[in-house]
């Protein structure tokens, strides 16, 4: 084998892995886009919930979000709680639709919180 032979078959094997090594970073990025947009899911979920939970093990709150929806008379404290839930709801919400525009949530997903938003702001009207 003649020197000039050697160094293409070094050039080629060189070029070969690069290739390979560039293969595989799309392949982990692919994965990572996949863990970014579970851990997005996770942390959006988690969110309602907490929201959620905290009407359902506060029963003061619970009443003061049933009284405002049927458009009962609130005292400014009870306003004022009902004003800081409702805050933190259109924050979530606004949170939701940044990671959808980031491409991190889902058509599906998003279709279906924007469904729950409907169906709150049809509630509360």
């Amino acid at each position: 084998m003649s020197k000039d032979r050697l160094i293409e078959s070094i050039a080629l094997t060189a070029n070969c892995v690069t290739i390979l090594g560039l293969l595989l970073v799309i392949f982990q990025l692919g994965q990572n886009r996949t863990l970014m947009r579970a851990q997005v899911r996770h942390e959006l979920a988690s969110t309602i919930v907490d929201l959620l939970n905290s009407s359902a093990n506060n029963s003061e709150l619970a009443s003061v979000i049933r009284r405002a929806g049927l458009g009962e008379q609130l005292t400014a404290d009870e306003h004022f709680q009902f004003r800081l839930r409702s805050n933190a709801l259109l924050r979530y919400w606004e949170d939701v639709h940044y990671q959808y525009r980031l491409g991190l949530y889902d058509e599906v997903e998003y279709s279906r919180q924007k469904a729950a938003w409907k169906a709150s702001f049809a509630s509360s009207i």
